[in-house]
């Protein structure tokens, strides 16, 4: 396999992760009968989201570059921040 198509399988592959987390978000919806977002459509974002980044810098594309960064930031500080609500609920 060459290079080209190596670095086209990863951007195919982090698009795969990043469209993942909408799948099970539709899924965990419809078990629910409410919209819901569960815990892991953050990680599966942040997933999707690094290797898109990755992609991104190779591909030396500051638009696709900034969108993913962002998206990285805000993805972990979704967690954090339901990490800090489950705390504050224990206590």
């Amino acid at each position: 396999m060459d290079e080209d198509t190596w670095w086209l399988l990863l951007g195919f592959g982090g698009q795969a992760l990043f469209m993942g987390r909408f799948v099970l978000q539709w899924f965990a919806s419809e078990r629910r009968q409410r919209s819901v977002i569960p815990v892991s459509f953050w990680y599966l974002s942040i997933a999707g989201a690094l290797v898109l980044l990755v992609y991104a810098l190779h591909r030396h594309d500051p638009v696709f570059t900034a969108g993913q960064g962002l998206g990285v930031a805000i993805y972990l500080r979704n967690l954090h921040l339901i990490r800090a609500e489950r705390a504050r609920a224990r206590a």
